[in-house]
């Protein structure tokens, strides 16, 4: 993402993690973001250009991003394992980036619907101070709720013309827990030509006091 962009390599359930560390420049860093990407079988790699948007976003608030590629991905060792080995590794690269300290847990598209899970078996020792969900993948994946207790730290975003995840699909996983959607006119699933929007609306949301 930039010139001081550190490799990590990490330590998975199905061996070495593939990782990038960003750090804020001339600022004392706020917490730690662990970022998810897009589907593996599809493409979907930490170099994500929404991904990568994100990791901007946390940067730019003074919180250090930690991308990581899923098992099977680039240098990450693994065969794709439908959520499950991912949510595992998410939560390995949690605990060796982020063992204490401010915590945000971000995903997009399949990397939301990971982030889901690897949210539910945190625990409750360990309540992340923000959370990201961009393009929930809620067609294709059951994506687990969010406590309530999580929503107001939560952001879940989505594009009007996504044609990869309806919107609808987000609506309906949405609408039982009554958890915000925030829809975004006129975009599709990878915020080609938005990734500004997408950047200040990530901002917006890390700059909110985290709920007492």
């Amino acid at each position: 993402m930039n010139s001081g962009t550190q490799k990590l390599n990490l330590q998975g359930g199905a061996g070495l993690v593939e990782a990038l560390l960003d750090v804020p420049a001339d600022t004392p860093v706020r917490g730690t973001a662990v970022i998810a990407h897009p589907h593996p079988l599809f493409g979907g790699t930490m170099q994500n250009k929404v991904v990568q948007t994100l990791a901007r976003a946390f940067v730019q608030c003074g919180w250090q991003a930690v991308r990581f590629n899923f098992r099977g991905v680039g240098g990450s060792q693994g065969v794709y394992d439908e959520g499950r080995g991912e949510a595992a590794d998410m939560l390995a690269v949690v605990a060796q980036v982020a063992p204490a300290g401010p915590l945000a847990l971000v995903g997009f598209s399949f990397g939301a619907f990971v982030t889901s899970h690897a949210l539910q078996q945190l625990g409750e020792d360990r309540t992340p101070d923000k959370i990201v969900l961009v393009g929930t993948a809620a067609s294709r994946f059951a994506v687990a709720p969010i406590a309530h207790t999580l929503h107001e730290r939560t952001l879940v975003l989505h594009g009007e013309q996504d044609d990869t995840v309806p919107l609808a699909s987000v609506m309906d996983w949405a609408r039982p827990q009554s958890l915000p959607v925030t829809v975004i006119p006129g975009v599709e699933h990878f915020f080609h030509g938005q990734l500004p929007l997408l950047k200040a609306l990530t901002v917006r949301h890390l700059l909110a006091p985290v709920p007492a």
